[in-house]
């Protein structure tokens, strides 16, 4: 018999037992791995490669605080920039309340923001028709599709933030890859709707030639504005997300405690499985060690077992969050579409899993190789 095979048959000899200690690793696994993909969705990924020419210009003591609309003008000026449009979160409500129906809503300029958000691609004649109509609106294509929008459609939006309700005319629908789940209208029909919001913006969207200059340009426009009463920061796209996303609270936090719970819950019932796997095979210990294992092969042995059984849960971890996370990124479940499952994610949780093997059975293994034969002989489990 060979070393793979004794383990394998060592390892299942009590099938149930085994099977439902391989399904707990697994869930716990699940977990880890979907907490895993949003943390290198959100903190690692550097986003699409378009996005190292825009830079995000926000008030500098919060998203939540509107900038004046003349900056524009001055942010052009800034050495490198090509491109600058205004943008404000409208937040409104589409239908009801229900999570299907949320999706990111933009005022802006038709008139730039395809320059700016080039990575964006809309027909011409679609791209014209939305400059022309003060009430139109575009949408991402996935988003048209969920909602069965076609162009001519009537979208309205009630708004939370702001004290208005958008009658949108769909004029246009955009691709972009990955799918980001949002609709942009014009900044003219905002103004018009709400008094007190003319002549403000949420933040500026810019585009800068190199993406050598995106930081010297940030920076200069900081400086610009440092001494006025609406000072500005201004960050690349993807720490403008993080700084909307620590927005919801302390995030990081939130995904590392639940991974840590993961791991330690996973180390307890392979640990309990192992320990009453070993107890219960004391006397077989003991026959081994009077064939002639070593305290050192039988060590090996038990761990062996220990090891085979978390990564086999890994493995189905892994498995199951691979589809789990693809059905989760899907336009309108609420995130990132753009978030997947990637090789280094799914070593890392196969490197969990042998790690927590290991432990787990290290204790209870060590006791039953050193233990006398003998001893062992007499041990009733």
């Amino acid at each position: 018999m060979t070393l793979t095979r004794f383990v394998a048959k060592s390892a299942f000899r009590n099938k149930r037992r085994s099977l439902l200690t391989v399904a707990s690793i697994a869930f716990s696994l699940l977990l880890l791995c979907i907490m895993l993909c949003v943390w290198r969705n959100f903190y690692i990924d550097k986003g699409a490669p378009d996005s190292a020419l825009r830079i995000m210009t926000r008030h500098k003591v919060s998203l939540a605080n509107f900038i004046p609309i003349y900056y524009r003008d001055k942010i052009r000026a800034v050495p490198g920039v090509v491109h600058v449009v205004p943008m404000t979160w409208f937040g409104g409500k589409y239908k009801d309340d229900k999570p299907e129906n949320f999706f990111a809503q933009f005022a802006t300029d038709p008139d730039e923001y395809f320059d700016v958000a080039a990575d964006k691609v809309m027909p011409a004649d679609q791209l014209a028709a939305w400059k022309h109509d003060r009430a139109g609106c575009v949408v991402d294509v996935e988003l048209a599709r969920k909602h069965n929008w076609k162009i001519g459609d009537h979208i309205i939006l009630q708004g939370s933030i702001f004290p208005a309700t958008l009658d949108l005319n769909l004029r246009g629908i955009y691709a972009i890859d990955p799918p980001n789940s949002a609709l942009y209208f014009h900044t003219k029909y905002l103004e018009e709707s709400v008094s007190w919001f003319k002549d403000t913006a949420g933040f500026y969207f810019t585009r800068v030639d190199t993406a050598e200059n995106m930081p010297r340009a940030a920076h200069a426009i900081d400086d610009m504005f440092h001494g006025t009463p609406v000072p500005t920061k201004s960050e690349s796209e993807q720490a403008f997300k993080l700084d909307f996303i620590n927005t919801l609270g302390s995030v990081k936090v939130f995904i590392l405690s639940i991974c840590g719970a993961v791991v330690f819950t996973t180390l307890l019932v392979c640990a309990n499985t192992m320990a009453m796997s070993i107890r219960e095979r004391t006397r077989e210990v003991a026959v081994l060690r009077t064939l002639g294992f070593t305290r050192e092969n039988i060590l090996k042995l038990l761990l062996s077992e220990s090891i085979a059984i978390s990564l086999m849960g890994g493995l189905v971890g892994v498995l199951l969050g691979t589809l789990v996370v693809k059905a989760m990124s899907r336009p309108g479940i609420g995130l990132p579409v753009s978030m997947h499952m990637t090789a280094a994610t799914a070593l890392v949780v196969m490197l969990v899993a042998a790690v927590v093997g290991l432990i787990s059975g290290l204790i209870p293994s060590y006791r039953a190789s050193n233990l006398g034969i003998v001893d062992a002989l007499r041990h009733i489990g």
